[in-house]
């Protein structure tokens, strides 16, 4: 293969990423739309297109490639890290009243908006919140937005947070597990639609392994190591 058919076939494979199915009926509608505005007036069915696409590529999900050593704790979701602060978690997660560490990822509409496990573990609590639809990249959009919380506990024992907030644009929070379900490290648990965040608890004296302002890949970045103890890592952006 020459260098001409490489680059053509990681085009391709960066272009026809699969698409979750909760995006099936808005790729519909928004290509109804785009063939109504067709008839009114030609500009606004290129725009249509446009949008079309866009709506696609939003509801993209993609394969990753999952780290499988024991005591890790991936990122949830696609996005930057926001924040990275000492709080006391909310008390639905029942994670106690002692502060812990919350890594906050923020997705904005252009990342892949499929949420994954960040542990293995049984989820032993959902607990839904309706509120607010603040920008959540704002701190207190942890406690004012709509939210979908969820506490995860390995065979071991130990428990971590992980809450899905909606954010300026959305207005859905998808949860696909149930209390009670085993789940599997990096395995799909929900989506959020129309940007978004979501905050990871972790355990007392366990450091995030992420800076401030670092892309996180869900099912792939490692947030923390459980097995491990390590100081706060600090980034510099160039």
């Amino acid at each position: 293969m020459n260098l001409s058919e490489s680059t053509s076939m990681n085009m391709i494979k960066i272009i026809a990423v699969p698409m979750h199915k909760e995006g099936r009926k808005f790729v519909a509608i928004f290509a109804a739309i785009t063939v109504a505005l067709a008839f009114l007036w030609e500009p606004l069915f290129w725009l249509g297109c446009g949008a079309t696409v866009w709506c696609y590529y939003f509801f993209r999900d993609p394969v990753r490639v999952i780290p499988q050593q024991e005591g890790l704790v991936l990122s949830p979701a696609d996005g930057i890290v926001s924040l990275i602060q000492d709080v006391v978690p909310p008390k639905e997660l029942e994670l106690g009243d002692s502060p812990v560490t919350r890594v906050s990822v923020f997705m904005n509409v252009f990342n892949c908006h499929v949420n994954r496990a960040p542990i293995a573990g049984t989820v032993r609590r959902i607990s839904y919140h309706s509120g607010k639809f603040l920008n959540a990249s704002f701190d207190k959009a942890s406690e004012l937005n709509e939210r979908n919380s969820l506490m995860i506990e390995t065979k071991a024992g130990v428990r971590i947070g992980v809450v899905q907030i909606a954010g300026l644009v959305a207005r859905r929070i998808v949860c696909f597990v149930r209390e009670g379900d085993s789940i599997e490290i990096g395995h799909r648990f929900g989506l959020i639609r129309f940007g978004s965040r979501l905050d990871v608890y972790l355990p007392e004296g366990v450091s995030p392994l992420v800076a401030v302002g670092q892309t996180a890949v869900a099912g792939e970045t490692i947030l923390a190591d459980l097995a491990t103890p390590h100081s706060v890592r600090l980034g510099v952006a160039e």
